[in-house]
């Protein structure tokens, strides 16, 4: 079993939702974090003065599968969020030793 951790933009949550959905996975969880990457933040002006916001607000959207369905869950999420902008986000493939349906008792990929 794999654990994929995608970090994209806010605007782009509920696209990269309805992509899991169309691609037979709705299971996920998702965070508020924020962070930045190369984008390293923005320069604004508030009432005349620029100030600097160095972490973005960004989500972060978990999704445990099935080794065999990490390619088609990654390309749905990239295609979803892509805008082909700076700071669109990255997805990270982690794997998972184990999984307990808490409910049930049921291990593994049967949890899942």
């Amino acid at each position: 079993m794999k654990e994929i951790r995608a970090i994209i933009r806010p605007e782009k949550m509920e696209e990269v939702l309805a992509a899991l959905e169309k691609v037979g996975h709705p299971g996920v969880t998702v965070y508020q974090v924020e962070g930045h990457g190369r984008q390293a933040g923005l320069v604004e002006q508030f009432r005349g003065r620029e100030f600097r916001v160095d972490l973005l607000p960004k989500i972060e959207v978990k999704v445990v599968c099935k080794d065999e369905d990490v390619e088609k869950i990654m390309q749905a999420i990239a295609s979803a969020a892509r805008t082909g902008e700076i700071g669109d986000g990255k997805i990270f493939v982690y794997e998972v030793i184990e999984a307990l349906r808490i409910r049930s008792g049921e291990r593994g990929e049967a949890a899942i």
